[in-house]
C-alpha cells in the first residue's frame, strides 16, 4: 500500500438481528468515524443491527468512536485499515461474513481536488474499485454509496429531482462523486448479482443531541456550517461570504441544509430498502427548503447567543447560485423524510460545537 495515498474511509458490517430474510449480515461501511458516518452507525445500532467499522483516520479521529460507543452502550469491532491495502481488506471480510457495504470514504476538500487530481483520483476512485473487488471476491454484493448533489452541478431546473442530468460538474469532487456513480451502475447492468443504492446527499449539519459527536473538520472548515460554529466558538475571527449579488432572497447563495440525524436515518431506510433487491437506484436525501448563506450565520446566532462577524467578498468562480432537493422518490419508495427543522439543526451544532469548542482535539 502507498502510504503517502490514503482514503478517508470507513467501512460498516451490519448483521440484522431482526431474523428477516435477508442474509445476517449486512454492512461494511467507508468512512465510518467520520461526521456522517459515525451518525449513520448510531442510528443502525438503535435499529438493531450490529456494526464492524472502517477507517484509515486520514480525517477522523478514534475518539468519535469511543464516542458512539458510549452514546449507544456497545462495543462495535473497529480497524485501522485503507480501502486501497487490499490484503488488509481480506482479512476483514474473513473476519466478519459482510453482506453489504456502506461506503462513506473519500477525500472530499474541494480546492485540494482541483490542485492534487491525481490524489483525489488515485484515493476516492481506486479505494473503490479496490473495494468494489473485494467484495466481489467475498460474494458480497450489496452496497449503499454515499454520493453528493454535486454531481448535478448547476442544475437546469428547481427542485432538483433524480431526473436532472448529472453532468456538468463544477469541481473535481464533484465529478469523482460522479465517475464513482458510472463505475457502479456500469457494474450493476454487467453483473445482474449487485445492489445498489446511491444517495446523494445536499448539505448535512447539525450534531447528535448528546453533542458527543459531531462534525471536526481537520484544520480550517471548508463547509459553511462548521466555519460559522468555529466563529460564534471564537475559534475563527469572522466568516468570508463569497458573492452577496446573486438573485436570492439576500444576495447570497442557497443550499438545501438537511439535519445529520434525518441523513443517517436515511442509510437505515436504504438498507431496509436494499433487502429486497433494486439492481441500482439513486435518491436525493435533501429537506426541499432553501437557505441563504446569511440566513444560516444568523440561525447560529440564534441558537448560541453569540455574534458570528462577516465579511463580503467577491464570487467565488465557478459557484452554484443555488441547489435544493426534491426529496419525494426517497419517501415514496424508502419511506423516509427530513423532519428536522433549522432551529433544531443549529441548536444541536452548538450544544457540539460549545462543549467540544476544539472538536475531538484537546489542544485549546
Amino acid at each position: 500500500m502507498n502510504k503517502r495515498v490514503k482514503a478517508a474511509c470507513e467501512l460498516c458490517c451490519a448483521v440484522n438481528n431482526k431474523g428477516t430474510d435477508f442474509p445476517p449480515v449486512r454492512l461494511h461501511n467507508g468512512g465510518e468515524y467520520g461526521y456522517v458516518g459515525t451518525h449513520t452507525v448510531v442510528e443502525l445500532i438503535e435499529a438493531g443491527y450490529i456494526v464492524v467499522v472502517m477507517d484509515n483516520l486520514a480525517n477522523a479521529s478514534m475518539d468519535s468512536m469511543r464516542q458512539v460507543n458510549e452514546i449507544t452502550g456497545k462495543q462495535m469491532p473497529t480497524f485501522s485499515m485503507d480501502m486501497l491495502d487490499k490484503d488488509a481488506l481480506r482479512d476483514l471480510f474473513k473476519k466478519h461474513k459482510i453482506l453489504c457495504v456502506m461506503h462513506f470514504a473519500g477525500l472530499k476538500t474541494l480546492g485540494v481536488s482541483c490542485n492534487k487530481p491525481f490524489l483525489y483520483y488515485k484515493t476516492n476512485i481506486g479505494g473503490t474499485i479496490s473495494l468494489l473487488e473485494v467484495m466481489k471476491e467475498f460474494g458480497v454484493y450489496n452496497m449503499i454509496f454515499s454520493s453528493s448533489a454535486t454531481v448535478f452541478g448547476s442544475p437546469s431546473y428547481l427542485p432538483i429531482d433524480e431526473k436532472q442530468p448529472v453532468e456538468g460538474c463544477t469541481n473535481h469532487y464533484g465529478n469523482i462523486k460522479y465517475f464513482i456513480e458510472e463505475i457502479i451502475k456500469d457494474i450493476c447492468t454487467a453483473e445482474k448479482q449487485w445492489n445498489v443504492v446511491l444517495l446523494r446527499y445536499f448539505n448535512p449539519v447539525g450534531a447528535h443531541v448528546s453533542g458527543k459527536i459531531g462534525e471536526d473538520p481537520q484544520g480550517v472548515p471548508n463547509n459553511l456550517m462548521p466555519y460559522v460554529s468555529q466563529v460564534a466558538v471564537g475559534r475563527l475571527k469572522e466568516l468570508t461570504v463569497y458573492g452577496d449579488d446573486y438573485d436570492t432572497p439576500d444576495g447570497t447563495g442557497v443550499r438545501d441544509y438537511i439535519y445529520v440525524v434525518d441523513l443517517a436515518q436515511g442509510h437505515v431506510a436504504a438498507l431496509k430498502y436494499l433487502e429486497k433487491g433494486c439492481d441500482c437506484k439513486m435518491f436525493n436525501l435533501g429537506t426541499g427548503k432553501s437557505y441563504c448563506v446569511i440566513e444560516m450565520a444568523k440561525s447560529i446566532e440564534t441558537a448560541s447567543g453569540k455574534p458570528v462577524p462577516y465579511k463580503i467578498a467577491g464570487r467565488c468562480a465557478d459557484d452554484i447560485v443555488s441547489r435544493y432537493a426534491d426529496a419525494s422518490l426517497a419517501e415514496k419508495e424508502l419511506g423516509w423524510k427530513a423532519n428536522l427543522d433549522l432551529a433544531k439543526m443549529c441548536e444541536d451544532l452548538w450544544c457540539w460545537q460549545s462543549n467540544n469548542p476544539t472538536g475531538f482535539s484537546t489542544e485549546s
